[in-house]
């Protein structure tokens, strides 16, 4: 071989060696992050900025929810050099095998990214930590907040943050591991508003972990956006009464302003302090609250559907009026034969039959609803009447979501011809057979909601507005509009004032059944109470309100489980918290009756 050719082939090998060192720190500082990452990190951190969430105030400005600064320890594996376990384990106050099992986990995670390591630190845990926290390279602190509930109250209203799992960062993209989002309540149906914008600081540390000022003097930081301040309609003052006055019992109490729609209590029982779920303390604590039998993490007031018993009469009176199958002064003989009802006279109009609450009246009255000669078969004019009805029990906001700002709100249930012909078989069914609807009973199911809705309708003579938490947004013009949107029921004026007599009639006149939900003389309440049918024990006591008679100002729904009549339990919690309402206080004379509910 010649001298020319051996130049040539040590040439291209020196070529080759010198494009596989190119390639090789092409890969290194371009394509592969790992060298960048771990010689990044040595220098600039990003540290998170967590942004405050909005702060959640009562319709009278009482604070309810607000933040507490909580930190989380981070780790970058990479960075991490022998540790003392023993002394790291008693500063965090965890075990070895946490330890190792949080490590693993980061590494697992990459060796060359932050990730947490301990998540929600208290500052008195915090303060001791620091201090020693330069003694192990690779850890350092990420200051976060953690919500607080000052008045231990309304947790089914206010709900709870918990971290988003992996389908929530996949479903949205601005979450990240580690973040926290709503998961109930208010929390969650206002999570966009309440949880702000998160920003990004870059920190320059030195090799021992420690902070030694900003990079390119912040230049490329951004900061974090505080959260959205929340105005809610909710009366804290009546909320914490009303929890009180449901103390030791299962069921509900919702208030509404029946002008507005704007709910200003709603009490589920039993319930629990909301400061239950927050930070660390919800791995311990929800699993108690969701094993517990009374099952305090279930909100009755709109996921339990009940029959409504004796207040839908008030429903059927208007529904029968309007249709004008009843007048005024139609009057029916108590006659148990058709369906059973307390010792009372017959009652000779729709205002007596209201007050009485007359069983075989409205069986009477649901009887000509349906059937009304339409044609010969009886069954075919059955199912045109209750065409004609389950349509028109639908305006009440019955049998549908009613689109309020909580999650999780059940519809309840009115039954229709498609119903009854799937579980009868078409033309097999009549008014004989599905008569326990026109006293409350049967297939209907409401929840307490749609039931202090009905006692809002009825208040503003004829039309609702959906119940709704939110009163103002701060820097936000006006409510959703479906919270102004009015819904008419499609009932004349004159007929629902008939009902509203004999409401009146119900709580002051002879033969009410619902004495007991008197205030005084100032304040005139009209309701109507119900004893709903429980195959599984003793009936439940419910009652509706609403006062002042002329001007009302608050309409109320009581459902005590498993407490006979509505007479007994639910008219006086509902007649204590108006009481509240109304006048800020309880009046001497009307304390017995208090110290008896509570």
């Amino acid at each position: 071989m010649n001298l020319s050719s051996r130049k040539f082939i040590v040439g291209i090998i020196f070529l080759v060696i010198g494009l596989i060192f190119i390639i090789r720190l092409f890969n290194v500082q371009v394509l592969n992050e790992k060298y960048k990452l771990d010689s990044e990190s040595n220098v600039v951190r990003k540290i998170v900025q967590y942004p405050a969430r909005g702060l959640i105030y009562d319709r009278n400005g009482e604070l309810l929810v607000y933040n507490e600064a909580a930190y989380d320890l981070m780790v970058i594996p990479k960075q991490v050099k022998e540790v003392d376990t023993n002394a790291f384990c008693k500063l965090l106050e965890i075990e070895k095998e946490e330890f190792r099992e949080k490590f693993k986990k980061a590494k697992d995670y990459s060796r060359y990214k932050p990730s947490t390591f301990l998540k929600e630190i208290s500052s008195i845990s915090y303060a001791n930590i620091q201090e020693q926290l330069f003694k192990y390279p690779g850890f350092y602190v990420q200051t976060r907040t953690l919500r607080k509930y000052p008045r231990n109250s309304a947790a089914h209203i206010l709900g709870y943050i918990g971290e988003v799992n992996q389908s929530t960062i996949e479903s949205k993209p601005y979450y990240r591991s580690g973040d926290y989002i709503g998961k109930s309540g208010l929390e969650y149906s206002y999570e966009e508003l309440l949880r702000g914008t998160r920003g990004v600081e870059r920190i320059l540390v030195d090799v021992h972990n420690r902070k030694k000022g900003s990079y390119k003097g912040g230049a490329e930081d951004t900061m974090a956006v505080t959260g959205t301040i929340l105005y809610t309609t909710l009366d804290i003052v009546l909320q914490e009464y009303g929890e009180l006055l449901m103390k030791n019992k299962k069921g509900s109490i919702v208030a509404i302003e029946p002008k507005t729609g704007e709910i200003l209590s709603l009490i589920s029982a039993p319930n629990y302090d909301p400061n239950m779920l927050v930070g660390r303390a919800v791995k311990k604590n929800y699993p108690i609250l969701s094993k517990d039998t009374l099952n305090p993490l279930f909100n009755r007031a709109l996921m339990a559907k009940y029959p409504p018993g004796s207040i839908f009469k008030t429903v059927q009176a208007m529904i029968g009026l309007q249709a004008g199958v009843i007048s005024e002064n139609t009057s029916f003989a108590c006659n148990k034969s058709y369906v059973g009802c307390h010792n009372h006279p017959s009652a000779g109009s729709v205002a007596a039959s209201v007050k009485m609450s007359c069983n075989p009246y409205y069986y009477n009255v649901f009887r000509r609803i349906l059937q009304q000669k339409r044609v010969k078969s009886i069954f075919k004019d059955s199912e045109l009447g209750l065409a004609i009805w389950s349509k028109q029990v639908k305006k009440f906001g019955f049998g549908q979501r009613l689109e309020t700002d909580l999650p999780s709100i059940k519809s309840g249930y009115v039954p229709d011809v498609p119903f009854y012909n799937k579980w009868y078989g078409e033309g097999r069914w009549a008014f004989s057979t599905i008569y326990s609807l026109s006293i409350g009973q049967g297939e209907l199911g409401v929840i307490p909601l749609q039931m202090a809705n009905l006692s809002a309708t009825i208040a503003n003579r004829g039309y609702y507005y959906v119940p709704h938490f939110v009163k103002t947004i701060d820097k936000v013009d006006g409510i959703p509009e479906k919270f102004k949107e009015k819904h008419s029921i499609d009932i004349d004026r004159k007929y629902i004032d008939i009902v509203i007599d004999g409401m009146y009639g119900v709580v002051y006149e002879p033969g009410g059944t619902a004495r007991r939900a008197r205030i005084h003389d100032s304040i005139v309440v009209c309701g109507k109470t119900g004893t709903a049918q429980n195959p599984h024990g003793e009936d439940h006591s419910v009652f509706i309100a609403f006062a002042p008679k002329d001007n009302p100002q608050i309409a109320i729904a009581v459902y005590v489980e498993n407490a006979g009549g509505g007479g007994r339990w639910a008219a006086p919690i509902a007649s204590l918290m108006m009481e509240k309402y109304l006048t800020d206080s309880i009046a001497t004379r009307n304390k017995p009756k208090e110290k008896i509910i509570v």
